[in-house]
């Protein structure tokens, strides 16, 4: 699923996973200072386009009624004030009122600010990487497998860049969920396996199974045995993945 909907100038996509975890909603706003007319005053500079994309995804959760939250009220409530807090390896936390809203997720990439929120209990992560970011240059068997470069080639249109952006996304948004960034696990540590059934869903996007090895699993053991997911889509010269991982065992796992 990827249904669009447009919410205070901003357009809102869902999209779901497998075993029907989320949804996870996000959106993206222009960085100044090419934030059009109508989204400057928003909060399109530092913490304040966060805060409103933020806003605008909660909104759009509580008008879709979702059990998990529907007795939270919306953004404009002043019972319910929204706070973006960060934890000491960085990650954001959505505080409503005080208490802890669901997972939420950042990115900048190509001019824009991106924001992702959870829809259920799980937590997740959003990024988005360009194909310039990886030249001739880079160390690409530092951060890459060789046989994850080889898939991902497949869905990449045989172009090294843009495999790379997309492999790099994939890997970024897991840290990302798990909470960590890159600060407590490596790169070559998180396996980006072929994309499911290796072609594109029908919204266009990519869902990947991404596994840990290493002193990955030894600081994350509650992973071991278990698969994390990643839906990625092409954004012209960039890619967006988002990462969801539910700790709760499923009975699918």
């Amino acid at each position: 699923m990827d249904v669009a909907s447009y919410c205070e100038g901003v357009t809102v996509h869902g999209v779901s996973f497998v075993h029907r975890s989320g949804p996870v909603f996000y959106a993206s706003l222009p960085c100044e200072p090419c934030a059009p007319e109508t989204l400057r005053g928003c909060g399109t500079n530092g913490a304040g386009d966060k805060h409103h994309l933020v806003s605008v995804l909660w909104d759009h959760l509580v008008a879709t009624e979702s059990p998990l939250w529907k007795r939270s009220q919306s953004s404009n409530s002043a019972a319910f004030p929204i706070q973006v807090v960060r934890g000491p390896l960085g990650r954001p936390h959505l505080l409503l009122g005080g208490y802890r809203g669901p997972a939420i997720s950042f990115s900048e990439g190509g001019g824009n600010v991106w924001a992702a929120l959870c829809g259920d209990e799980s937590d997740i992560g959003i990024d988005v990487a360009g194909t310039d970011e990886f030249q001739r240059e880079y160390p690409f068997h530092r951060v890459f497998h060789a046989q994850e470069l080889h898939h991902a080639l497949r869905s990449a249109g045989g172009d090294l860049g843009n495999a790379s952006a997309l492999l790099w996304s994939v890997k970024e948004a897991v840290v990302k969920a798990m909470g960590c960034a890159f600060h407590l696990v490596d790169p070559r540590q998180i396996t980006v396996y072929p994309s499911v059934r290796g072609a594109a869903g029908e919204d266009g996007g990519y869902t990947f199974r991404v596994g840990l090895s290493g002193k990955a699993l030894v600081r994350f053991p509650v992973v071991a045995g278990r698969s994390l997911w990643v839906r990625s889509f092409p954004q012209g010269k960039m890619w967006l993945s988002i990462a969801h991982l539910n700790w709760r065992p499923t009975a699918h796992e």
